[in-house]
């Protein structure tokens, strides 16, 4: 076996790696079978050993359910506050994200990690806020149970009869750094559970006789020791990339099956399938593509996918390898991933084919150190009658053509070269032309150089001349290694040649894998993404590709396909609709619905399955090459986590969208409920009054009554206009009627209209003689001028002035109104614009100045709010100044 030298690659991903764990917070997973095993209890017995060693101990958050002896845990440990969230009508205590990221503890308890947060959270899910923490670089010990694991929800909904909710995806335990098991008999739990330990009692009946059978309990369990080896042994694998283990460490089976384009290699998949069904071990199914399999023709690529389809149907790992020699990357592969058997098929060379060229049988026993090989011919059915194989002739006569030419060439060139160079010059003028024919033409061709080379320097420059006779015996050992150097030199450079090939299709594959991850992230919604995931999908694979998302009853709908379109039959969505409900690949060249003319590729992400492809390629045995299944299931995966990724942030959207609605409903409510309850509330005990005391009142009293009910029902009047006139903006269905109007005007009226609000408050108005007038809807700017008085007003004491001021400022005609009240919130100068704002603080609803600003836009001005730096608020409008039209004048008439 040659030495591998390590790969740069590895080598800088490991040291990043370490960069970026040392940077980042430590996940220690206390893992269960079910609740009541003793998960927070073990937690808390870890956590005080740690604050007994000086580490700086808080408990973000602990579910100790009431537990005497887990309660008495906590003393003597800080307990974060939770932080409590009102959610329809209902008060949440949620674990304060912020509070710990500002505490910054060298180790924070955050119990049941597939929590589900309430609604306004930063999160959706707890696992979410540990990830952030561990970002922070704070430590994390933690809960889970095995039911909560994403990847095993089905298979725990078919043990228990229960679907569980709130799940973890697997890829947050695979950042664990410590996991350790807390492991309780099934009698032992099931008698917790009845002394009322885990559950109150009616709950304890109820959940003894249903999620909490012995036979649900023994199936968890068995997940949960499953589980734990499978993390144990992925942290084993990981100490043995990190200190460069060669040598495999047989703890536990692996089988590693090596497939080839052989008739019988379906018959080997079986056999090893059997193999690691006795050792109840995991399986793998390799197979290598060497320069040499890059040639194969259509039918035996065919044969090697349908080997690998096979391999997976029967519940194997599968991978295709690359590289020159197979031995080495077999055994190159079985190190890293701890296979202790390899499975390989009986050798079909004959013994002096071995002898000279060796057998990947004999290089596995050599370099395979402590794994077992195994050697079989597969099951006991009686292979298939061989047919022979006839050798194809060879269509293509350039290069044997250019071979004989290349050797004349160098012939000539050696020629004249003969008087007055060494023989040993002249070789290498006829080694350089088989270097040449091997760099553009193969191995056939190099060889046919290499031997005509050698027959044209015996006849030409070895006496006696023009004529193949030696007299000097040595010249024999001459051609002898004259010809080997030749077939030597044409091998490695055909061998470099097809190895720089190989790089240049990977460095392809990559790039194109690159560029379509990067247009991915970037795509900012779902139809961009989609469009994108299959431009990319029609430069790399052609024919007609469609993608295909599901609507809110399950059924698919074409959602692009507009760049390569074509109209899918009902048999089409039959067998796409089959894909998406069965989550596997089917149609055209899966073993699903073979018979279809389209291929279907679920796109499954880690929440489930998010829609399907659908490829119709020019070629029909376009995916029979392994390489291309794999670059195709690649860029499948690819879209499905950005189509993932790209849906979570809209449902996060829509969340965000519905607490804001959420929020602005509780607030309208709170708002028009308190100013509707107030006038009605004045107008319904004035009118009592009146009415009670119809004969007793005198008409001064009757007369202040009546007034109140008017005051009142006028207060109420601008209420629902406001309303009214937010709905009208919003819809932009509000028509402005602009005239030419003197701004002393506006403000004039504005004033008469709240002179019993204003009463003998101070109102100063600078307004200059040469202000030109506005182009505006008079009354809608009377209203924004009246909000801002009325707002003045309001939140400001009784007796203060309020100043108005007008100028013009290049094109724009500037209004301010100021008052000498307490100012504006630091920070919310802009926001107070905003609906329901102010909803309650001052007596409104909050959609004064979000109607001043709609009104100004709407006008093609501005409006903001800003502190003055004497105390008090300024509102400042700008409004577009222009020319009035000139009014005729009488000698124009």
């Amino acid at each position: 076996m040659t030495e591998r030298r390590p790969d740069p690659d590895a080598l800088l991903a490991h040291v990043r790696d370490e960069e970026a764990r040392r940077a980042r917070g430590k996940l220690k997973v206390f893992f269960g079978a079910a609740a009541g095993v003793g998960k927070t209890y073990a937690m808390l017995e870890a956590a005080r050993a740690q604050r007994a060693a000086g580490v700086d101990v808080v408990a973000g958050v602990v579910e100790t359910h009431h537990r005497a002896e887990t309660e008495a845990l906590l003393d003597g440990i800080e307990i974060l506050p939770r932080r409590r969230i009102e959610h329809r009508g209902t008060l949440l205590e949620e674990f304060d994200l912020d509070a710990a990221l500002a505490r910054h503890p060298a180790l924070l308890l955050v119990d049941e990690l597939a929590h589900t947060n309430a609604p306004e959270s930063r999160h959706a899910r707890r696992w979410q806020d540990v990830l952030e923490l561990l970002d922070a670089g704070i430590d994390v010990y933690t809960t889970l149970n095995v039911q909560h694991l994403e990847s095993l929800n089905d298979v725990v909904a078919k043990i228990t009869g229960v679907v569980v909710r709130e799940t973890v995806p697997d890829s947050v335990l695979e950042q664990t750094d410590e996991f350790e098991l807390v492991d309780l008999p099934t009698e032992d739990l099931r008698r917790r559970l009845k002394e009322g330990k885990v559950y109150v009692a009616h709950q304890a009946a109820e959940a003894v006789d249903n999620f909490f059978r012995e036979g649900n309990l023994i199936a968890l369990r068995e997940l949960a020791l499953r589980h734990t080896a499978e993390r144990v042994d992925a942290k084993m694998q990981r100490y043995r990339r990190e200190h460069a283990i060669g040598p495999v460490w047989p703890v536990t089976e692996r089988v590693l099956v090596c497939v080839g384009p052989s008739p019988l290699s379906a018959r080997l998949v079986r056999a090893g399938r059997r193999l690691a069904a006795q050792l109840e071990a995991p399986w793998v199914v390799a197979y290598v593509e060497t320069p040499a399999h890059r040639s194969l023709g259509d039918e035996d690529r065919a044969r090697v996918a349908q080997t690998l389809r096979l391999a997976e149907s029967l519940g194997a790992e599968t991978i295709t390898l690359t590289g020159t020699r197979m031995s080495d990357e077999i055994l190159a592969y079985a190190g890293t991933r701890n296979v202790s058997k390899i499975v390989i098929g009986k050798p079909t060379r004959g013994f002096w084919r071995r002898v000279f060229f060796g057998s990947i049988v004999d290089a596995l026993v050599r370099g395979s150190g402590e794994i077992d090989i195994y050697v079989i011919s597969g099951d006991g059915t009686p292979p298939p009658t061989p047919r022979r194989r006839v050798r194809p002739r060879a269509s293509d006569p350039v290069p044997y053509a250019a071979a004989l030419a290349t050797a004349l060439a160098s012939t000539a060139l050696a020629w004249l070269m003969f008087p007055r160079f060494e023989l040993s010059n002249i070789i290498m003028v006829y080694l350089l032309g088989v270097v040449v024919v091997s760099m553009r033409f193969g191995r056939v061709a190099s060889a046919l150089a290499s031997v005509l080379s050698v027959a044209a320097f015996d006849f030409f420059f070895v006496p006696p001349y023009f004529t193949f006779a030696v007299t000097d015996s040595q010249y024999l050992v001459t051609f002898m290694v004259m010809l080997v150097v030749a077939l030597v030199i044409s091998d490695l450079t055909v061998r470099a040649r097809d190895q720089a090939e190989a790089a240049r299709t990977q460095e392809r594959r990559s790039a194109a894998l690159f560029s379509l991850t990067r247009e991915l992230a970037a795509a900012p919604d779902i139809p961009t993404l989609l469009e994108a995931a299959l431009r990319h999908l029609l430069e790399i694979f052609g024919g007609r590709i469609v993608i295909l998302l599901p609507d809110a009853t399950g059924r698919l709908e074409q959602r692009a396909g507009q760049l390569a379109p074509f109209n899918m039959d009902a048999s089409d969505h039959a067998v796409a609709q089959w894909a998406f409900e069965h989550r596997a690949a089917a149609g055209a060249g899966t073993d699903n619905l073979p018979g279809a003319q389209m291929r279907f590729e679920p796109l499954t992400s880690s929440r489930g399955i998010v829609g399907v492809v659908g490829m119709r390629p020019t070629e029909p045995r376009a995916f029979d090459a392994p390489e291309q299944e794999r670059l195709l299931e690649t860029f499948v995966s690819q879209v499905a986590v950005a189509l993932d990724r790209a849906l979570l942030a809209a449902e996060m959207q829509a969340a965000q969208v519905r607490a804001e609605a959420e929020r602005v409903r509780n607030a309208l409510l709170s708002a028009v409920s308190h100013d509707l309850r107030t006038p009605l509330t004045a107008i319904t005990g004035a009118a009592s009054a009146a009415l009670e005391g119809e004969t007793r009142l005198d008409a001064a009293t009757r007369r202040e009554l009546l007034e109140s009910i008017r005051d009142e029902a006028e207060r109420l009047n601008r209420l629902v206009n406001n309303l009214l006139d937010v709905t009208r903006l919003e819809s932009g269905s509000l028509q402005l009627r602009r005239e030419w109007i003197p701004v002393e005007e506006l403000v004039g009226v504005a004033l008469a209209r709240l002179a019993k609000p204003l009463g003998d408050r101070k109102v100063t108005t600078r307004l200059p003689e040469d202000l030109p007038p506005v182009l505006v809807d008079g009354l809608l700017i009377e209203q924004v001028l009246i909000n801002l008085l009325e707002n003045a007003t309001k939140h400001t004491p009784a007796g203060q002035p309020i100043d108005i001021e007008a100028r013009r400022v290049a094109d724009t005609i500037v209004v301010d109104v100021a008052d000498r009240g307490p100012g504006l919130p630091t920070g919310e100068e802009q926001r107070i614009f905003d609906k329901f704002f102010g909803a309650g603080t001052g007596g409104g609803a909050g959609l004064g100045l979000t109607i001043c600003r709609a009104i100004v836009e709407a006008h093609g001005g501005r409006i903001r709010g800003e502190n003055r730096r004497d105390g008090g608020a300024v509102f400042r409008l700008s409004l577009p100044a222009g020319e009035p039209p000139r009014l005729p004048e009488r000698g124009d008439e």
